[in-house]
């Protein structure tokens, strides 16, 4: 038997352990993060985001990662203040992990899992701009660079995935948020 969303470990910025089961019941925007890529400053929307709905069970999870044109060289510490400094960043940080390849963290390989494809604007050409500095997929499911998004619903199913172009504050992030809350505790 395979374990669910909230059973696979997890340990906190400061090291604390955890796993998502302490956010059961709630609606959860989980995304690997970085402190040095183009996309950062989604960090202010993640945090509107969390603050705005955060009353009505929506929690956002940060992932940093490194795993994309070292962007997050920093240590745990390291990230945890720039976060707060940079962007008052109050919603639950996690540990530097990674999200593709084989060390891949057992939560990202589970969320990939549920959700193999990204959704993505239409012609947002992110993609291809990646590719014009030579970085793509080593597999179709991975994940594409940094600030992906997954959606989980209040059941624990990942019910959306979303590319790192694709902005918190973007209606294709909100409409779904928004349809995930409505739905009952």
């Amino acid at each position: 038997m395979s374990q669910t969303i909230y059973e696979i470990p997890a340990k906190k910025i400061d090291g604390t352990e955890t796993s998502l089961s302490e956010f059961a019941g709630h609606v959860l925007l989980v995304v690997n993060v970085a402190s040095a890529c183009g996309l950062t400053p989604q960090y202010e929307a993640l945090e509107k985001l969390y603050e705005t709905q955060r009353d009505r069970g929506l929690v956002v999870l940060g992932f940093p990662s490194n795993d994309f044109g070292a962007q997050e060289p920093g240590s745990n510490a390291e990230i945890a203040e720039f976060c707060s400094t940079k962007f008052s960043v109050q919603f639950p940080l996690f540990e530097k992990i990674a999200v593709k390849g084989e060390a891949q963290h057992p939560l990202y390989a589970k969320l990939i899992e549920a959700r193999p494809e990204a959704k993505e604007n239409p012609g947002s050409g992110f993609r291809a701009k990646l590719a014009g500095y030579g970085i793509k997929q080593d597999r179709p499911d991975d994940i594409l660079w940094n600030f992906e998004k997954f959606l989980i619903g209040r059941d624990g199913s990942v019910v959306a995935r979303f590319a790192p172009d694709v902005a918190p504050d973007d209606p294709l992030i909100l409409e779904a948020i928004e349809a995930e809350l409505a739905k009952p505790a």
